[in-house]
């Protein structure tokens, strides 16, 4: 096993699957403990499947404050310790601009946005009382790029990235480094359903490599911001979408 994470503590929201579970499985394999975050109850199951000892999960709901500051407690208490907070929660509910509804205006706002604004506040609390920490947001292509239909998405996302970067100017002097991802398309579950057939393939070759990124990218690449290497990475938006947002 390697060692990169070593006696680390990490929290991760949307753990229960996708690329919240990928980043998961890569910490562990890399000598992490982890909590997992996520709405879905089966939580506490997921954890024990991935390592009885060294992975807890909890049913939590972002968009509010009690639970993650809870949560984020919940945490210290059972591991001694906080060390990284990964923001992998989110939506993203597509509609024309405007016959977009203001519920999913407010849902899309509300998890991607809110819900990252509140898990980094109640970790970067603790992270500033102990003098280091290390918060990963997952942003997005859309977080650089307009794209159809994705109103409240983009707009939600750009809005990580801006508060990725003032959480890194204010909080960097403490030894805390924040950044963000910005994945392309990726094949989780629901990625691949969603992404299935002409769509897919329409988009893939709007990508230099024409493929979609897999699970295991983005997890490696979270891996690195957490790991000693990128000890000097504060306030970036690492782009990992092929190439796509260069075109």
């Amino acid at each position: 096993m390697s060692t990169e994470l070593a006696g680390k503590v990490a929290l991760i929201t949307g753990g229960a699957a996708g690329i919240g579970y990928a980043i998961a499985e890569c910490f562990l394999q890399h000598g992490a403990s982890v909590a997992l975050f996520d709405r879905d109850p089966a939580v506490a199951d997921v954890a024990r499947t991935l390592d009885a000892q060294r992975a807890i999960g909890l049913a939590v709901d972002v968009t509010c404050r009690q639970a993650v500051y809870q949560a984020v407690e919940q945490t210290v208490g059972h591991f001694g310790r906080l060390d990284i907070a990964v923001n992998c929660a989110g939506v993203a509910l597509l509609a024309p601009a405007e016959s977009l509804s203001e519920e999913a205006w407010d849902r899309t706002l509300d998890i991607n946005l809110k819900g990252t604004f509140l898990v980094s506040q109640a970790a970067g609390q603790h992270f500033l009382r102990q003098k280091s920490g290390n918060i990963i947001n997952m942003a997005s292509q859309a977080s650089v790029v307009a794209l159809p239909q994705h109103l409240a998405y983009c707009a939600s996302k750009a809005a990580v990235v801006g508060l990725t970067q003032v959480l890194a100017l204010e909080w960097g002097p403490h030894n805390i480094n924040v950044n963000a991802i910005s994945p392309t398309v990726v094949l989780t579950e629901l990625g691949a359903k969603a992404w299935a057939g002409e769509a897919g393939e329409a988009h893939k070759k709007q990508i230099p490599l024409r493929r979609f990124a897999e699970p295991a990218h983005i997890a490696a690449t979270a891996l690195f911001l957490a790991s000693p290497g990128a000890a000097m990475m504060n306030g970036a938006n690492v782009v990992v979408d092929g190439g796509f947002t260069i075109c």
